[in-house]
């Protein structure tokens, strides 16, 4: 292959038109907000960037940390829930037929097709009172009744709905609902790349399906756990629209502080120092993944 230098101007017009939409639409406006950060309100729209610390000082108000860890439990429970959703998922389709391979990826990617507030609004229709999952659960109910009456015990009584709605459960849900592709696809790829002949050596040795997934599968789709871990769990830790709208009032995470500090309270000094804090989680964790590559290579 030939190096670019021998071609630089074919290499600069690929380069720049892409460099340029991310310099003017991502890094300046993310380099405004950041500005913002250390920023103070001077009137109702107007902020004077005086270099103050004193909106990350206020993000650390018990208030707020009382939030970011909620936040974080919430977070690392729905990704959690992912990962193990997802990894027998992905193991499935790695071992499936080639002919069967592309449908199931399909059926993985297929919710992306649908707006993100649109499958929220569903799974709303799920979970209320008179929902899905009550309906299921209450046929069951009235089943079991019937068999009990039938042998003489009695009809139980009337099936109450679950209360499944506005609680930190459905937040946890709808994450995982939502989030559970990005934990499944980067598994895949882990697990389509897993050399085969390791799971017959361990197999003919005498280690059984179990043994073997926990001491060969699971170590070597590390990378892709890792990676699945890291693509649910910070944009989980930001959401701000499932909580709102599957949450309560005591179900509020971070994200929609910051929204509010950005729409209701009109504090964007505020809002941003907590968007920061969260981005260099994002660059901690990511840090983390490259340390970890680096030690494995």
């Amino acid at each position: 292959m030939e190096s670019w230098r021998q071609h630089p101007l074919v290499f600069w017009a690929f380069l720049l038109p892409g460099a340029l939409w991310l310099v003017l639409f991502f890094l300046a406006p993310l380099s405004l907000i950041w500005a913002f950060s250390f920023g103070e309100r001077t009137g109702v729209v107007d902020i004077a960037i005086t270099g103050t610390f004193s909106n990350y000082i206020e993000a650390f108000d018990p208030l707020y940390l009382k939030i970011f860890w909620k936040s974080l439990w919430i977070a690392a429970t729905a990704t959690a829930l992912a990962l193990i959703i997802g990894f027998p998922v992905a193991l499935a389709i790695s071992f499936a037929p080639p002919r069967l391979k592309p449908i199931l990826l399909l059926l993985v990617i297929l919710p992306f097709w649908t707006n993100l507030l649109i499958r929220t609004y569903a799974m709303i229709a799920v979970l209320r009172t008179r929902g899905y999952v009550n309906f299921g659960l209450e046929a069951v109910w009235d089943s079991v009744s019937a068999v009990t009456d039938m042998v003489g015990i009695g009809a139980l009584p009337r099936y109450q709905p679950v209360a499944l709605l506005y609680n930190d459960a459905a937040v946890v849900i709808g994450i995982v609902y939502v989030y559970l592709p990005f934990m499944v696809l980067p598994l895949y790829a882990s697990l389509e790349r897993l050399d085969r002949s390791y799971l017959e050596a361990s197999l003919d040795l005498g280690a059984g399906q179990f043994r073997t997934i926990a001491s060969i599968v699971i170590p070597l789709a590390l990378p892709g756990i890792i990676s699945g871990i890291i693509l649910v769990f910070i944009p989980a830790l930001g959401m701000f629209l499932i909580p709102d709208l599957l949450g309560g009032p005591d179900s509020q995470m971070i994200g929609n502080v910051i929204e509010r500090q950005f729409k209701a309270a009109n504090n964007w000094p505020l809002g941003a120092a907590m968007s920061f804090l969260l981005l260099y989680l994002t660059f901690i964790a990511l840090a983390l993944r490259s340390y970890w590559d680096r030690d494995d290579a």
